[in-house]
């Protein structure tokens, strides 16, 4: 069965590319343009891995994890970071908030599904 992952961007010429390469390795990808939309589609079904922007409208992508990870299905979700965000105060507020890891854009595709990989099997 594959593992779902779900992905948070207001982009959507980035959430097509992620949804693209993300379904080539063989993973079910959910969508959602921000915080809120996302939270929206957490609603029990199991989801391995969360990939979110920082920076969008109606809730952040910090906010939207802090969120995520009060509800009991999710608290052990591991969490991508995927954002222009270099500043080490907000690397910090995800890593507190349980980010895994924090992914720079633009990114290489062969490196964000290093990370993807290795914290689909923790």
């Amino acid at each position: 069965m594959a593992k779902t992952i779900l992905f948070v961007d207001d982009s959507a010429s980035v959430r097509q590319v992620m949804t693209t390469t993300l379904k080539r390795e063989g993973y079910d990808v959910i969508t959602a343009e921000d915080g809120k939309d996302a939270l929206s589609k957490l609603d029990g079904k199991k989801i391995h891995l969360i990939i979110s922007d920082v920076n969008m409208p109606n809730m952040d992508g910090l906010t939207f994890v802090k969120q995520a990870k009060l509800l009991p299905a999710y608290k052990f979700t591991p969490v991508i970071m995927l954002t222009t965000e270099t500043q080490a105060s907000k690397m910090a507020e995800g890593k507190a908030a349980g980010v895994k890891a924090w992914i720079v854009k633009p990114f290489q595709p062969p490196h964000l599904l290093a990370a993807v990989s290795q914290l689909i099997l923790a």
